[in-house]
């Protein structure tokens, strides 16, 4: 397990990496900050200086989803996926594919949402093809990466409440 901030990271099999952090927000609206596009926007971006100019989604099962990103240096990054299930607002499961793959495969994402006392805890669990595929992610700072955002979320959060 590893700890980045306020984010934990921890391997629960050979295949699977699970990120799980606690918000100061019912569980509706933190739901409601991962799946409608103009609030995904203002916090799904990574490092400084990195925008996010597509952001849809189409929030039904079989519906998809497209993310780009563009960096400061105008690189750019994207990724898309199908919703296979959603249960407002426990959470969804969705497919995700990098247009540039920086790991092989399709992985298959699960977000859980537990609020209690007004506090919600996510989990987002990534379900890799292979080991391999996990294991070349976790040699990435995606740790790092998502941990900024979800403290772009809390502040997001914050100022929603």
């Amino acid at each position: 397990m590893r700890n980045v901030g306020a984010l934990q990271v921890t391997t629960p099999t050979d295949r699977e990496i699970a990120m799980t952090r606690i918000f100061n927000a019912p569980r509706r609206l933190v739901f409601d900050t991962l799946t409608k596009p103009e609030l995904v926007k203002q916090w799904l971006l990574g490092p400084p200086g990195w925008t996010m100019p597509v952001c849809e989604i189409d929030l039904q099962v079989g519906g998809a989803y497209r993310f780009q990103w563009r960096g400061p240096d105008e690189a750019q990054m994207g990724n898309r996926g199908t919703f296979r299930k959603i249960t407002p607002p426990e959470g969804f499961v969705a497919t995700e594919r990098f247009d540039d793959p920086w790991y092989p495969g399709e992985s298959l994402i699960t977000y859980v949402l537990v609020e209690h006392a007004g506090k919600t805890t996510l989990t987002l669990t990534v379900l890799y093809e292979s080991r391999e595929a996990r294991d070349a992610v976790l040699k990435t700072p995606m740790d790092q990466g998502v941990s900024m955002s979800y403290d772009r979320l809390a502040q997001l959060l914050t100022s929603l409440a």
